[in-house]
């Protein structure tokens, strides 16, 4: 198993599962420059991996919009790279993807076959990564979002940290998504091991605003949660624009027999939990 990205939240979680099982080389962005082709065909020609994670990504949405040369240049050439890399050596390859494919315009979940409409360079560099690695007859595309978890940084703990600094929070109460912990997220990510290839929506499921999640996090937290402004996406002046509603549907997931991801709810319950016993 060979994880990219792995010093972010998910490849972290997916490097301490796999590491009970697997043999696994964890490259950081120190490690493996993605955005150099050479480095990612000369690195896992080394390594010959049975199977690549790539979460490896220029995640930074607003970032992305102004500096689009690096957007293209990690999330659409660096995986175009790394599929490239997955052929020669014949490795089984999984993408992880977002949300952010899709414009929102939508009244019900996305599937996998409603047609990709990005807003932003961040959703439509990563579109161009999921058509790379679609090319690829190994290749499978998970699409996700919202994700939260204990390492990294996230939503969930940016909010954490400004509650306990006493601030105020104005949160975006009109974009409707499905937070996912990256636990479930990367339990799925290993059972589809040996499932088909193409594309696979997982997140947690039920659906909620930004700023109901935000009032979530600090209920479980038990901190105040008057401290949480709901405001609208108009508020902060954004560059890029973000869907308005990016839920999506299980079809894939289904199909192959797995039971739908519990709740965002019970997922969050389950941090402070794990959080809480930690401490």
């Amino acid at each position: 198993m060979l994880i990219t990205g792995a010093g972010g939240q998910l490849g972290k979680e997916l490097s301490r599962q796999l590491l009970q099982n697997h043999q696994v080389t964890a490259l950081t962005k120190s490690d493996l420059d993605v955005a150099n082709k050479e480095e990612v065909l000369k690195v896992i020609c080394q390594k010959k991996p049975e199977m690549i994670i790539h979460t490896a990504a220029f995640t930074d949405v607003e970032q992305c919009e102004s500096n689009r040369r690096k957007a293209f240049e990690v999330n659409w050439r660096g995986t175009a790279a790394v599929a490239r890399a997955a052929e020669t050596v014949q490795a089984r390859l999984i993408y992880i993807s977002t949300d952010y494919v899709f414009d929102g315009k939508k009244k019900a979940p996305y599937t996998e076959d409603d047609p990709p409409y990005p807003l932003s360079i961040y959703g439509l560099s990563k579109l161009y990564g999921e058509k790379c690695v679609l090319d690829y007859k190994r290749g499978t595309v998970i699409r996700t979002s919202w994700l939260f978890g204990h390492e990294g940084k996230n939503f969930l703990k940016a909010i954490l940290r400004q509650v306990n600094e006493n601030k105020i929070l104005r949160v975006v109460e009109d974009q409707i998504g499905s937070p996912t912990y990256v636990k479930d997220l990367a339990e799925i990510i290993l059972k589809l091991d040996k499932k088909t290839t193409g594309i696979y929506h997982v997140s947690n499921t039920g659906a909620c605003s930004w700023y109901e999640f935000a009032k979530a996090i600090v209920r479980e937290a038990e901190v105040n949660p008057g401290k949480v402004i709901p405001v609208s996406t108009d508020f902060y002046g954004t560059i890029a624009k973000r869907p308005a509603y990016s839920v999506m549907a299980h079809h894939a997931l289904k199909r192959e027999g797995f039971d739908p991801l519990r709740s965002w709810q019970d997922a969050l319950k389950e941090f402070f939990n794990k959080e809480n016993s930690d401490d």
